[in-house]
C-alpha cells in the first residue's frame, strides 16, 4: 500500500509551520506521521514542538529540495519509508521552492502517493509577492490542489477580494480556504484538502436531489398516490400560477430512451449509485435544470440573506427551485440557508472553509444571481 504524502508549500513566513502544527494536533489523529522539512537558510528552528509530539524529523541541511536536493531527496524519502513505515509523510519544502518540482520528485519514488498539495498564502502580501517573486509564487499557486489563505482575520474585505482575484487569475479550479484558521478545526482543514466540497460540488449534489424529487413526483402521479403531497406542500401556498413541476412536461415527449449518463469518477458523491436509474422515461437533470455555484469570502447580514432569498421569488432570475448556502456573517457567526419558492430557512451554524452558495432552477440567470448576492 502506498504511503500518502502531503506537501505544504508556501512562501517564507506564510504560516506553513503553524498550519502543520494545527493539523498534527487535530486532523491526523491516530496516524503515524513523518515530517520532512527543508527550510532555506536557518534549519530546524521549528523542529522542537514536533519532536515533542513524538514525530520523527528528517532535516535536510544543504540547499533546497527542488534544486540541489532532487537526487538526494528521493533517497531520503525511501529511507524514511523503510525506517518508519509511516501512514503519512508531511513535506514542508523551502519557501522559495517550486511546488511542481517537489511533486515531481515525490512521484519518482515508488510506493508514494501524493495526496494533498497545499499552498499557504499570506493574504496581505499576495499582491507584492506576486509582483516581486512572480516565477516561484505563480508556480506555488498554479500547482496547488488546495490554497489556504493565512492572516484573513483582520484584513479588509477589498484587500481579500484582490488577493482571491489574483489567485483565481493563475488557478481557477482549486479550492481556496478563506476562513480564519481559528474558526476551523484541523480535521475540517484536512478533509477540505483531501476532498474539497466546492460550491460546484454542492450544486451538483443539490441537482441530483432535485432530479430525484422531480422524477418521483411524476412517478407518483402515474400511480395516483397522495403521499407525495406532503413532500411538496411548500409549493402550494398561492403559488399555483408558477408551479414549477408541470412546466417541464414538454421534456417528456421524446426522451424515453435516455438513461442517466453523466460520468462518475471514483470519488463521485452524487449518491445516485444507490438508486435504480433504469426507469422508463427517466432523463438526466442537466436536460431540465441549471445549477450555479459560487464561492465567496464576503460577509453577509442575516437581513441581507433573507432579502436576497425573497427576491428569488420575483421570477427575475429564471425559475428558481432551490437555493442553499453557508456564508460568513458580519457578526462572526455563519449563516446557513435553504430556500424553496416562497419559503426560506435561515439559521446560524458552523463555519466552513470558505463561503458557498448555489442555486438550482430552469433558465437560471447566473449573472443576475451573482449580482443579487453582491459577489
Amino acid at each position: 500500500m502506498a504511503t500518502k504524502v502531503d506537501i505544504f508549500s508556501g512562501f517564507l513566513g506564510a504560516g506553513k509551520t503553524t498550519l502543520i502544527k494545527k493539523l498534527i494536533s487535530d486532523g491526523y489523529q491516530g496516524q503515524k506521521l513523518v515530517l520532512i522539512e527543508n527550510e532555506f537558510g536557518q534549519i530546524g528552528i521549528d523542529g522542537g514542538f514536533l519532536k515533542e509530539a513524538g514525530i520523527e524529523i528528517t532535516e535536510m541541511n544543504s540547499g533546497c529540495i527542488c534544486c540541489s536536493l532532487v537526487g538526494d531527496f528521493g533517497t531520503a524519502l525511501k529511507e524514511v519509508i523503510e525506517k518508519f513505515s509511516p501512514d503519512r509523510i508531511l513535506i514542508e519544502p523551502s519557501g522559495v521552492g517550486k511546488l511542481s518540482d517537489v511533486v515531481a520528485a515525490v512521484e519518482k519514488v515508488e510506493g508514494t502517493e501524493v495526496c494533498g498539495t497545499v499552498t499557504v498564502i499570506d493574504a496581505s502580501k499576495c499582491k507584492i509577492y506576486l509582483k516581486n517573486f512572480k516565477e516561484f509564487y505563480e508556480n506555488q499557486i498554479k500547482y496547488a490542489g488546495t490554497i489556504i489563505l493565512s492572516r484573513t482575520g483582520n484584513i479588509a474585505q477589498d484587500k481579500l477580494d484582490t488577493a482571491i482575484s489574483l489567485i483565481r487569475g493563475i488557478n481557477d479550479h482549486s479550492q481556496i480556504i478563506t476562513t480564519p484558521w481559528e474558526n476551523l478545526s484541523g480535521t475540517q482543514i484536512r478533509e477540505a484538502i483531501e476532498n474539497p466540497i466546492t460550491a460546484d460540488a454542492m450544486a451538483a449534489a443539490l441537482l441530483e436531489a432535485e432530479e430525484h424529487a422531480h422524477h418521483h413526483h411524476h412517478h407518483d402521479d402515474d400511480h395516483d398516490h397522495d403521499e407525495h403531497d406532503h413532500e411538496h406542500e411548500h409549493h402550494h401556498h398561492d403559488h399555483d400560477e408558477h408551479e414549477h413541476h408541470h412546466d417541464h412536461e414538454h421534456h417528456h415527449h421524446d426522451h424515453d430512451e435516455h438513461e442517466h449518463h453523466h460520468d462518475h469518477g471514483p470519488d463521485c458523491t452524487c449518491g445516485c449509485h444507490d438508486h435504480d436509474h433504469d426507469h422508463e422515461g427517466h432523463h438526466h437533470a442537466d436536460e431540465v435544470f441549471d445549477s450555479v455555484g459560487f464561492e465567496t469570502s464576503k460577509k453577509f447580514s442575516e437581513a441581507a440573506i433573507r432579502a436576497a432569498l425573497e427576491e428569488l421569488d420575483s421570477g427575475d432570475f429564471g425559475m428558481i427551485l432551490r437555493a442553499k448556502g453557508i456564508v460568513a456573517g458580519e457578526d462572526g457567526k455563519w449563516i446557513h440557508f435553504d430556500y424553496v419558492p416562497g419559503e426560506a430557512d435561515v439559521r446560524f451554524g458552523g463555519a466552513d472553509v470558505t463561503g458557498k452558495l448555489c442555486v438550482i432552477g430552469s433558465k437560471v440567470d447566473r449573472d443576475a444571481v451573482k449580482a443579487l448576492f453582491g459577489i
